[in-house]
């Protein structure tokens, strides 16, 4: 069960790899704007994350408030992929308030998981 766990937690860190890693060939790219794989990298990390948050193949409790935190900031990423896509549609371009937060809040919610 332990190393089922074990994949499951590297989809996770994956799904936030690809989010990010999406992110950065914007930046690099000079578009910056919103991607499809940018939504399938936050997918990914939400379905694996709630599979993680199941209490399955661990001894002792989950970190609630971890879990808390990272879900809501997952929850903003989402909404910020949301505005920036719709914003992008409309307009051509994403604002670079929204398209930063993005790689802001990625890179902070894949600390989190390492380091808390």
């Amino acid at each position: 069960m332990e190393t089922l766990r074990d994949i499951v937690l590297i989809v996770h860190l994956v799904g936030f790899a690809v989010l990010f890693g999406a992110w950065v060939v914007e930046v690099f790219n000079g578009k910056r704007g919103i991607t499809r794989v940018m939504h399938w990298g936050l997918a990914i990390a939400a379905v694996a994350g709630l599979a993680l948050a199941a209490p399955w193949g661990i001894e002792g409790d989950l970190n609630y408030a971890k879990i808390g935190t990272k879900l809501v900031i997952l929850i903003v990423i989402g909404a910020l992929l949301g505005i920036g896509a719709g914003r992008q549609r409309k307009t051509g371009s994403v604002p670079p308030a929204v398209f930063w937060s993005i790689g802001i809040l990625t890179l902070a919610n894949a600390s989190i998981a390492v380091i808390w």
